[in-house]
């Protein structure tokens, strides 16, 4: 059986799909859309048009892409279902921006239904509060915190890009200088055999730029012999491009 909901206004489907089957005495739904207004209705009706009544019911939130808190309503219809019948009642399988809701307001981002009873409650506990609340289970890696470490990893790496950029640059301006004095060629050709150069001998740009731009003194050291190397191939390469053309 499919339950879906229809708007208020035109009659349309809206954004939610619940799909159920019985297997082995189970309840196994599953829900495709959106959580908004109408969900928990929705779901209301699914429950009650099981073809029997179920020894649990398992809900597969996997294609539900969107909740609002409308979404938090939903939970409370299948929870309530649960301690009216007696049985367990489980939503897992969350991702993306519903899971992030949950994170939110505080529940259990694999199942917000889950409750953990102490090891003792098989002999404590009465058979009709055999679905008291515990308190739940420890939370799995906050969804949430995980998007922000990554999102902050990728700014810090940004911003020391940067940095270096900013430090490196007249550095780097002046080798391309001295490029384009020596070899007459064009500030895109000095700024390609610096690059080239970089490559070939698996040295950091800056460090190439420095090279170039402390041996143009007049006492000014060599620069090593495979930056040598690599400057005169890189520096070939591109001269004979430029008279190719």
């Amino acid at each position: 059986m499919t339950a879906v909901a229809h708007t208020s206004l035109g009659g349309q489907p809206d954004t939610l799909v619940i799909e159920d089957r019985m297997a082995e005495g189970r309840a196994v739904l599953t829900a495709r859309g959106e959580l908004v207004h109408g969900c928990a209705e929705i779901l209301a009706r699914t429950l009650d048009g099981l073809p029997a009544r179920p020894s649990r019911v398992e809900l597969d939130m996997t294609g539900v892409e969107f909740m609002d808190t409308a979404g938090l309503q939903f939970l409370d219809v299948l929870s309530a279902y649960g301690r009216r019948h007696h049985i367990p009642v489980r939503a897992t399988h969350w991702n993306g921006q519903p899971r992030r809701i949950l994170e939110l307001a505080g529940l259990d981002t694999e199942d917000p239904l889950r409750h953990t009873a102490p090891a003792h409650s098989a002999q404590t506990v009465p058979a009709h509060s055999a679905h008291t609340a515990y308190p739940p289970a420890p939370r799995a890696a906050s969804a949430v915190a995980l998007e922000r470490a990554e999102q902050l990893y990728e700014l810090r790496t940004e911003v020391e890009q940067l940095r270096h950029a900013i430090v490196s640059r007249p550095v780097i301006d002046q080798a391309r200088g001295v490029l384009m004095a020596t070899h007459a060629c064009t500030s895109a050709q000095a700024w390609d055999i610096l690059r080239e150069a970089s490559q070939h001998a698996n040295t950091k740009l800056r460090e190439v730029a420095a090279a170039v731009t402390a041996g143009a003194a007049s006492d000014g050291p060599a620069p090593p012999e495979e930056l040598r190397r690599a400057l005169h191939t890189a520096i070939s390469h591109r001269l004979r491009d430029t008279a190719r053309h």
